[in-house]
């Protein structure tokens, strides 16, 4: 006789989720009941579909002990299912009736080739889905094609970008998906230990809160350089909107990447020196691409007139061809000022400058939203036995920091080229070029 399960716990705020969709997909902040909410969903078909396969996922599982397995068991104690009704749990996987089973795997140790032993399966359930590379995703999705099969996704948002989140949130939505917020509120069997712990969260990690628990983007991660002058930041208000002055230069810090697929990314700050405030009014970042793209986004937004300001390396000439960025820059129209080499300790200064004008730095937040997440993400690596900060990790982040770390040293200590003399105006200690 076949298992039936007649009646699902489900929150309202999941009830869009039970009816039939390619994509479902649940994101929101801890103790939303979201990871739970798939579990037992996941027992119920196994348990009203003979021989229905599912694969759960992580991109990164080094053991099941990371996987979603302990869930799964909690939720087949809960609704009283056991050896007797069909369901057996192994050390690697559980099967269900009629031969079905549901397995647990990390995408990171797998590839297109080695996944085709799931085009049968009927479901996928991608649990912390916000760490799905573009690449697993792009795999997953025709890899689970069975008549009538669905991709579930469940996570706590981090960065617009994550592959997940411009697939569900970031414009229109495909017609055959489906997706919901949840958060703490919404779960019915929120208890008062965890609302302890959001409550001690909110009092001692403010800067945490709204991404561990309301399932905001995450502004800042844990040990970030930036963390305590970003937050300030937000708090008083200079992360929001501003303007250029029309009759003040703006400069264009950069941070020079290169070209092919694995090149590390260009980013530019378009920013301006207004008095005592520092204005960061624009931002781009790209992959791999050539100057030429560079270039053109700064003529497209009408940064010809500004001043291009180029880390030490931006004067090195090609081994092949004599020519560098300054050079190439300034073969296509833009007056150029290079930052001499800080040396050693450069990361350790610019971090260090970085703190000290944060209390005059303005972000016009629409342009340069994609800098402030790098900003907030921008910390150091860790040897966590000997508790040693091993120096700046070199990450997405880095590169957006390292052009804004270079701005704010070439804003406390003024640099000039003899060989192109410049017409200067100083205040403050900044440098004006008019």
């Amino acid at each position: 006789m076949d298992t039936v399960i007649k009646k699902l716990r489900t929150s309202p705020v999941f009830e869009p989720l039970l009816q039939p969709m390619r994509y479902k997909g649940v994101w929101g902040g801890r103790g939303s009941g979201k990871s739970h909410f798939f579990a037992s969903l996941c027992v119920e078909e196994h348990g009203n579909q003979r021989g229905r396969l599912t694969v759960c996922i992580r991109e990164i599982q080094k053991s099941l002990k990371e996987s979603a397995k302990r869930t799964i068991e909690a939720q087949l104690r809960l609704h009283g299912l056991g050896e007797a009704d069909g369901f057996h749990s192994y050390a690697d996987r559980i099967t269900t009736p009629g031969d079905g089973v549901i397995i647990f795997v990390g995408m990171q140790n797998h590839t297109a080739e080695s996944l085709k032993s799931l085009e049968g399966y009927h479901c996928a359930w991608v649990e912390q889905a916000e760490m799905l590379s573009q690449a697993s995703f792009d795999i997953l999705r025709p890899t689970i094609r069975a008549q009538n099969s669905e991709l579930w996704f469940s996570w706590n948002p981090r960065r617009r970008a994550d592959p997940v989140d411009a697939f569900f949130r970031q414009g229109a939505m495909p017609a055959n998906a489906v997706c919901v917020m949840a958060n703490w509120r919404d779960n019915q069997w929120f208890n008062k230990t965890m609302d302890a712990e959001r409550l001690e969260c909110l009092n001692n990690q403010p800067e945490q809160y709204d991404h561990i628990w309301e399932g905001d983007y995450q502004k800042i991660v844990a040990g970030a350089y930036y963390a305590a002058a970003l937050t300030a930041a937000r708090g008083s208000g200079r992360i929001s909107r501003c303007y250029a002055e029309p009759l003040l230069p703006l400069k264009a810090f950069w941070d020079i990447g290169g070209t092919g697929a694995k090149a590390d990314n260009t980013v530019i700050w378009i920013a301006q020196f207004v008095g005592r405030e520092i204005r960061m009014l624009d931002y781009y970042e790209a992959q791999g691409q050539p100057l030429a793209t560079h270039v053109q986004w700064l003529r497209k937004n009408k940064y010809e007139d500004a001043l291009m300001v180029l880390p030490h390396d931006g004067a090195a000439h090609d081994k092949v061809h004599a020519v560098s960025y300054e050079s190439e820059l300034q073969r296509a129209g833009f007056e150029t000022q290079v930052v001499p080499n800080q040396g050693r300790a450069a990361a350790a200064q610019r971090i260090e400058a970085a703190r000290r004008l944060f209390p005059r730095i303005w972000f016009n937040q629409v342009t340069t939203q994609p800098g402030i997440d790098a900003l907030g993400a921008y910390h150091a690596k860790r040897d966590e036995q000997r508790l040693v900060d091993l120096g700046p990790e070199h990450d997405w982040a880095s590169h957006a920091a390292d052009a804004f770390g270079m701005m704010c040293i070439a804003y406390e200590e003024p640099v000039s080229r003899p060989d192109r003399p410049y017409r200067h105006r100083f205040h403050n200690r900044s440098w004006l070029s008019i």
